[in-house]
């Protein structure tokens, strides 16, 4: 039983945002980024019990409607179908399914049986006309995500394996939820979504204890709960069927309707898909208030739920609204509409409040950090053939449990058993009594790209505190994330100064928590290099199921040992061939300037063997060229 969606405290946004989802269920579904604990899956799973009801034919796989069977299901088809009244199918998709479990595959028993080639059906054809729920959604592996692309966009599940060449109906709402901490999503997956909200705990002690009122008593009781708030459920089940009826008859005028695209000029939204959302959503509004009309105030709550997560457009900027030039816009509207409905709400910049930069901009630090763009720049490349399980785009990784089917060899044991292979071999032994023998048994090789850790180690020490050369540093590894964020990398960084090194960040998919390290980080002190090897190797061993790859940003001048009374140039050195014998992947970026030099950083590099790289003279985008050429 869940918990009951009327007795969800606060969180009106979201709320709002499912509720629109419902009444138009071609809106694209809703996001929901937050932290952990703050009632994102609760929410999520409490909208199927208010939804209304729908009909569908008994015992079908593909929740086909009366009248409208898919061409597919048996069951429909056998002209004994009966209909049904039933919940709206909710769905929710692991992180470790299979391609076969999310698009459907060859009926393995019925071909088994030498019956004709029968279709499974998967998640996807579960999800029709429903919910398809994806938990921690950007943790989903990218050829799951891949599969979700081209069925959010089609509407259509299309199926050609093991012989199969099937199409049915897969049109579902999608509602995901994801903690950021654990890194963002593709940019063509977040666009997929209609909607998306922030939620946060509640900072009132008054608010958070209600909410444990709430749940302690539903977890003593649940059926005597969900009893006490039947009547509010019912209350909201009434209002979403009457909004479901009411929403063709709602009217968008055309000023209104200029109103959403000037919106999303104003705020460079990039993608139409924004435009048409705010379309759909005001007009949900509307019907959920019991309106045929839609008003600004709608077009206003659209803008606050279908923009912020479509302004992104760099890999650090993070998504988000600036509601005060949202209010000067609509107040601009309002008055326009008042004044000529056919505005086309068009002014010159010098007229528009919101375009003119104040005191406080003008008097804003510079961006001192931010890497430039760079076009056709060679990527990274690590070459790596053990197997892995992250899921990326960087490295091939050989004998993968997921990807792409590159062969398949005879394997009484596989792993992962070809179907088509498997039958051929028994069909070819004894087509007249066919029987499958584990002799017949097929493995297949598959082949994807995975993920990297990539480990910067950064000299933060006073060797380095000239400004000139922190900003070149702090770009170039910028830039450097930038790619780590396209290839769908795991970063980690590390800093040292003074007595010690420090792991700003463990090895984690959020690069934007590394660029926030790395903006924020300080300089200055002693150089103790020999304990940023040290973490660096211990980082790495603990990391040893992703291929690594170090990223040294150092003038090589150690003078902190890891021993006392030790030499910390020595013991830098010890530190390397270790690495080295470990064959991890580095580039040393030599920060040394002036007359008069040692060389440590390439002599250091020389034992890691490794590419070394001089920042002199380099501004941050060329570094990063250099560096992405040089370990292609």
């Amino acid at each position: 039983m869940t918990f009951p969606f009327s007795a969800i405290v606060e969180q009106p946004q979201l709320k709002t945002a499912l509720l629109l989802c419902a009444v138009d269920p071609l809106l694209g579904g809703v996001l929901i980024r937050g932290d952990k604990g703050t009632a994102k899956s609760t929410a999520a799973r409490a909208l199927t019990d208010i939804l209304p009801a729908i009909d569908r034919i008994a015992g079908c796989a593909f929740n086909c409607p009366p009248g409208l069977p898919c061409g597919h299901c048996e069951q429909c088809n056998n002209g004994e179908a009966q209909a049904q009244t039933g919940p709206v199918p909710f769905v929710t998709l692991p992180l470790g399914a299979t391609e076969d479990r999310v698009l459907g595959t060859l009926d393995l028993e019925q071909a088994l049986k030498g019956a004709k080639r029968v279709f499974q059906p998967g998640l996807l054809a579960a999800a029709h006309r429903g919910i398809l729920y994806i938990d921690e959604v950007n943790l989903l592996p990218d050829h799951l995500v891949d599969v979700l692309l081209d069925v959010a966009a089609m509407g259509v599940n299309r199926v050609q394996r093991e012989g199969l060449s099937i199409n049915h109906p897969a049109r579902f709402t999608l509602i995901g939820t994801m903690n950021l901490e654990e890194g963002d999503l593709r940019p063509q997956l977040l666009d997929r979504f209609g909607l998306m909200v922030e939620v946060s705990a509640p900072r009132d002690k008054t608010v958070r204890a209600e909410v444990v009122r709430r749940r302690i008593a539903f977890e003593a009781n649940p059926s005597a709960y969900a009893a006490d708030w039947a009547q509010q459920q019912q209350s909201l089940r009434q209002q979403l069927a009457t909004a479901q009826s009411l929403l063709p008859q709602v009217i968008l005028d055309d000023a209104l309707l200029d109103l959403i695209s000037h919106i999303c000029c104003e705020f460079e939204v990039a993608s139409l898909r924004a435009d048409i959302v705010m379309h759909k959503a005001a007009r949900a509004l509307a019907a959920l208030d019991g309106r045929t009309q839609v008003i600004p105030a709608d077009v206003r709550t659209a803008a606050e739920l279908a923009l912020p997560h479509r302004r992104r457009r760099k890999p650090f900027e993070q998504p988000g609204l600036d509601n005060q030039r949202l209010d000067d816009l609509m107040e601009q509207a309002e008055q326009s509409l008042s004044n000529s409905p056919q505005d086309d709400f068009n002014q010159d910049a010098n007229e528009n409040p919101s375009e003119t930069p104040s005191e406080t901009d003008t008097e804003q630090a510079p961006q001192l950090f931010t890497a430039g763009t760079t076009t056709n720049v060679r990527r990274i490349q690590v070459e790596s053939g053990a197997k892995s399980d992250a899921a990326g785009k960087r490295s091939q990784s050989q004998q993968a449990a997921r990807g792409r089917v590159v062969r398949v060899v005879a394997n009484e044991n596989p792993d992962s058993l070809a179907v088509a292979a498997t039958l051929r071999s028994a069909a070819l032994r004894d087509a007249e009594q066919f029987q499958v023998r584990r002799q017949d048994f097929h493995q297949q090789i598959r082949v994807e790209k995975s993920a990297n850790l990539i480990l910067f180690v950064v000299d933060a020490s006073g060797s380095m505190a000239a400004q000139r050369r922190m900003e070149a540093v702090k770009g170039a590894v910028l830039s450097l994330l930038t790619d780590a964020y396209q290839q769908r990398d795991q970063v980690a960084v590390i800093s040292f100064r003074g007595d010690a090194a420090e792991l700003l960040l463990p090895p984690t998919r959020s690069v934007d928590l590394a660029e926030q390290q790395l903006r924020e980080l300080p300089t200055g002190g002693r150089t103790p290099l020999p304990h940023a090897l040290s973490l660096a190797l211990n980082t790495l061993q603990k990391s040893s199921a992703l291929p690594p790859l170090l990223i040294l940003l150092s003038d090589g001048k150690a003078n902190v040992a890891v021993d006392q009374g030790g030499d910390p140039w020595h013991e830098t050195l010890l530190l390397a061939e270790q690495l080295a014998q470990r064959a991890v992947p580095c580039l040393v970026l030599d920060t040394e300037t002036g007359y008069l030099r040692l060389g440590r950083a390439r002599h250091l590099a020389q034992v890691l063997g490794a590419e070394c790289l001089s920042l002199e003279q380099l501004s941050a985008e060329n570094l990063a060229l250099t560096v992405r050429g040089c370990l292609r």
